[in-house]
């Protein structure tokens, strides 16, 4: 059986904690930042963990992290 491809946008976004729970970067701060405030920017710029939810559908698009 070959192996299962790594979906790279996935891969990009997303990393594995050494729990083995998945990472991401908090939305909203792209852009329009100057009207934001610079207590709420700060709270968005940590990361995040990803609900139970959507982790087993990362487990099937990143079979190797």
């Amino acid at each position: 059986m070959p192996k299962m491809k790594t979906n790279r946008s996935a891969a990009k976004r997303f990393s594995k904690t050494g729990a083995g729970k998945w990472r991401r970067r908090q939305q909203g701060m792209r852009h329009i930042l100057t009207k934001m405030q610079r207590k709420r920017q700060r709270r968005l710029n940590k990361l995040a963990l990803v609900d139970q939810a959507n982790a087993k559908a990362l487990d099937r698009l990143m079979p190797y992290a």
